[in-house]
């Protein structure tokens, strides 16, 4: 959440009372509205100022090179990159020919209020222009959940003080400038200008635009219908050319009078359907939308989550900020998977352009978990959108010598889009977070249509994969070597322990899902030696473990790393990898993403609470932050000097010497004796 006194705590809104130029690519993403297939950003109505202007749709994206210093056999030719598709929020407003522009003239007051009950963002200010005329300007904008397809805003102004001349225009504008990026510039120039113009209409009070995107070849179609209300002396034109369309609406207003816009905004993409049929399918959304009407949108939209607060709300006692803070969370998840229907789940939803627009492992891992007890019906979607991709995956299997599926590491389309292979290719363990949402997905609901439809076919090829990359050894142990856990600071290890557990639950899954289904397993060529050797592979995986240290290791080797040297840090040298080589980041014992603790979590069966207690212990020293307490520099500068394990009996004479710092003092009453007794006194290495 953004720290600030302009933001209060409420426990079903967000409000900014204070409009912050200073953090408005933040508030973007804070009031973003979406229902997983279309997503707006929270810029002003106006279009400008802005951080970032934001228009997307799920499953939109163009295609870029990707760098190589030097080729190599397997590499993922190119990119894929979410774009700013036709933006349907502009509404722009000019008081007696001046702009309606918050950087000038006087703001008297700016309000925004994200409802999360009613799934609307609310905005009302008040604003004097240089030519001294005062205006109040009222909006409501919402994405529908009901309507897939459907976004649409309530405009007013009125007259304060003085009768005024205004002049409102409601804009369709494909290809707006974005700020410049640093990253690849090759890629940068791809996106600059994504959209080519194919059509563009305005009819009276409708408009659209057509484009296709250049390399990616996505059809995008974007239509909008208004109804304005006003004095008698209200009048509307319409324009259009290749990138823009434009409604134009003038009246007079007397003080107290308004004029009301209500814009209803439909999208529509293909990578097949033609321009015609495209075209259609958006006017029929639009259709459908203006025959329920503003009020009946709004109506559906709060009984939506009526609905899905009544099963989904999290009551938090005796703390107000982590109340909103839970229902702010819940809100936005629910916004970025709703209705994505069969795409992925982006890592930032569909509020920005963070991450390329990529869906990553942690789709399945952390978001599909809690839609699965929320929302159940979009983690199906999400699923079946896996499902759809296997033959990319199947693919890259085969041209990594592989049998089975291989799933991407990150991606839009279902291909590989990282350029670096230790986290892409190697990360196979995205394999076994896809297994593991699809088993819990079936379990909770039963839905034996998709179990039979996608379940079999997900494990059995992601099961496939492990028994093909894994070997056992003389011993018979099993073992998965040079892979890439989560953790982003290990790469091409032995036997990662997150890996393989998560290994060993696809493994045995798969082989269980094939008794109660043994038509698809026929189907697919499994047959009974295949899955006893799955079921083999599963009970023989190999857990690295420090008996010396009596910890389980992150993988192979990693407890005799040397320690990452944290004193010797600077706060101004986080996040590690942008500062320090990665080459040296992977030799250390320096953890990124916990992904020893995360196993603790998902196979919890395969830990006894000891264990639990001192694998949390050894490793959590080890984890790195964006930018550490102060007192963490000091407790590492200091350990040699920390007291005996005699004198941890009691606790007070340690924190003496780190100065009674209340976050250490909290972080030891969490995680107890064990993690003092283990940082105080490690077991020889």
């Amino acid at each position: 959440m953004i720290t600030h006194a302009s933001y209060g705590v409420e426990p079903w809104c967000l409000r900014e009372k204070v409009l912050n130029l200073d953090v408005l690519p933040q508030s973007e993403s804070v009031f973003a509205l979406s229902n997983g297939h279309v997503g707006w950003r929270g810029n002003l109505d106006e279009g400008e100022p802005h951080g970032l202007p934001g228009s997307y749709l799920n499953g939109v994206y163009e295609t870029h090179p990707l760098p190589y210093a030097e080729a190599g056999y397997g590499y993922p030719e190119s990119g894929q990159t979410v774009i700013n598709v036709t933006n349907g929020k502009v509404i722009r407003l000019l008081v007696d020919d001046e702009p309606f522009d918050l950087r000038y003239g006087r703001l008297l007051s700016h309000e925004r209020v994200l409802d999360l009950r009613a799934g609307v963002l609310r905005r009302t200010c008040e604003w004097t222009s240089p030519a001294g005329r005062t205006v109040r300007v009222r909006s409501t904008r919402l994405v529908s959940f009901t309507q897939r397809a459907m976004a649409a805003i309530a405009f007013e102004v009125e007259a304060v003080d003085s009768p005024v001349r205004v002049v409102v225009q409601s804009e369709l504008v494909a290809n707006e400038q974005l700020p410049t990026s640093a990253k690849d510039p090759r890629a940068a120039a791809v996106l600059e200008s994504p959209l080519a113009a194919e059509d563009h209409l305005a009819a009276g009070r409708r408009l659209r635009l057509v484009h296709r995107t250049r390399r990616s070849g996505l059809r995008v179609a974007v239509a909008a219908d208004h109804t304005v209300s006003g004095p008698d002396r209200t009048r509307t034109s319409s324009e259009s050319g290749d990138d823009i369309a434009r409604l134009t609406v003038t009246s007079a207003l007397d003080p107290g009078q308004r004029l009301r816009l209500e814009k209803f905004v439909a999208y529509g993409w293909s990578s097949m359907r033609s321009l015609p049929a495209v075209s259609d399918q958006v006017d029929a959304a639009l259709a459908a939308a203006t025959d329920t009407g503003w009020p009946g949108l709004v109506d559906d939209q709060r009984a939506y989550l009526d609905a899905f607060w009544a099963h989904s709300d999290v009551e938090v006692d005796g703390d107000e900020e982590v109340q909103q803070a839970v229902r702010f969370a819940l809100f936005h998840v629910l916004q970025a998977g709703a209705r994505a229907e069969r795409r992925a789940i982006p890592a930032k939803g569909l509020t920005g352009s963070g991450y390329d627009g990529h869906a990553f492992w942690d789709t399945e891992t952390f978001v599909l978990p809690l839609l699965t007890y929320t929302a159940p019906s979009a983690v199906a979607e999400a699923l079946r959108w896996r499902h759809a991709t296997l033959p990319a995956a199947r693919e890259r299997a085969a041209q990594l010598g592989l049998q089975g599926a291989a799933f991407p590491w990150r991606t839009i389309d279902g291909s590989e889009g990282s350029a670096y292979w230790p986290a892409g290719s190697a990360a196979f363990h995205v394999n076994a977070d896809i297994a593991d949402a699809v088993v819990r997905y079936v379990s909770m609901t039963g839905d034996e249509q998709f179990a039979r439809d996608s379940a079999v076919e997900l494990l059995v090829e992601t099961a496939r994969l492990w028994r093909s990359l894994g070997h056992h050894d003389a011993h018979g142990a099993f073992h998965i070597d040079g892979v890439t856990g989560p953790d982003e600071y290990s790469a091409i290890a032995d036997d990662n322990t997150y890996t393989n557990l998560m290994a060993r639950r696809n493994l045995l899954a798969a082989a269980d899902i094939i008794e109660h289904h043994p038509e698809q397993a026929a189907a697919l060529g499994v047959d009974e030696e295949e899955s006893a050797a799955w079921r083999d592979a599963a009970e023989a995986v190999h857990i690295p473990y420090n008996a010396d240290l009596g910890v389980h290791e992150q993988h192979t080797g990693f407890t005799r790393h040397q320690h990452w040297n944290f004193a010797a840090t600077r706060p101004d040298q986080y996040p590690l990898m942008l500062h320090f080589p990665y080459f040296d980041l992977y030799r250390k014992q320096v953890v990124k993403q916990a992904d020893l603790v995360l196993a603790m979590y998902t196979c919890t069966d395969c830990f006894d609470e000891e264990h639990q207690a001192r694998n949390f212990a050894y490793y959590e020293p080890f984890t790195s932050v964006v930018q550490p307490p102060d007192c963490w520099t000091t407790l590492c500068s200091r350990r040699e000097s920390l007291p005996s394990r005699a004198e941890t009996t009691s606790l007070h004479p340690y924190l003496d010497r780190i100065d009674h710092d209340p976050w250490l003092e909290a972080r030891i009453a969490d995680t107890g004796p064990v993690w003092l007794d283990f940082y105080v006194n490690p077991p020889p290495t």
